[in-house]
């Protein structure tokens, strides 16, 4: 039996067709039981991708997610399905980075996010995108995001 808390679930413990888009894409949530507490939560994807928006040839990105919740911690089935949602979809890295922050901001309302999306060369340069919603509560223990800058061959 599912908790009462969890029961609007609509992806996690069951068969979930992949979205086509991520303006398709579910994104759920579900209450945070931190205690009130500046919890940092981190989400990685190492092998991030989309479509160049001009060429179609696929982007790859390390991209790393680290919020404070409020009351709602994201779904990571959900989450997992969302990025998935970018492997056809035309954007430049920039926009892709943002819809992701933007999404997790609207349906989270976190204390605080930030997102460091680290892009694989395309025509020989490296774009790295960063943002945060703002200056982290005072006291919580932020980690470095621990992603090198690319460094090619030498």
């Amino acid at each position: 039996m599912v908790e009462e808390r969890y029961a609007g679930l609509q992806q996690l413990g069951s068969a979930t067709q992949a979205p086509t888009s991520p303006e398709s894409a579910v994104l759920e949530r579900v209450a945070a039981q931190t205690g009130g507490k500046d919890v940092v939560v981190r989400f990685t994807t190492p092998e991030f991708t989309s479509l160049c928006p001009l060429t179609g040839q696929p982007d790859f990105a390390h991209i790393v997610i680290d919020y404070i919740p409020g009351e709602w911690l994201v779904e990571s089935k959900s989450l997992k399905l969302f990025f998935y949602s970018f492997r056809n979809h035309g954007a430049f890295h920039e926009a892709c980075t943002m819809m992701i922050a933007d999404r997790l901001v609207e349906l989270l309302r976190p204390k605080w996010l930030r997102i460091g999306a680290y892009w694989y060369p395309r025509g020989g340069i490296p774009i790295d995108v960063f943002w945060q919603s703002g200056a982290p509560p005072e006291g919580a223990w932020i980690p470095e995001q621990g992603v090198p800058g690319y460094r090619g061959r030498g």
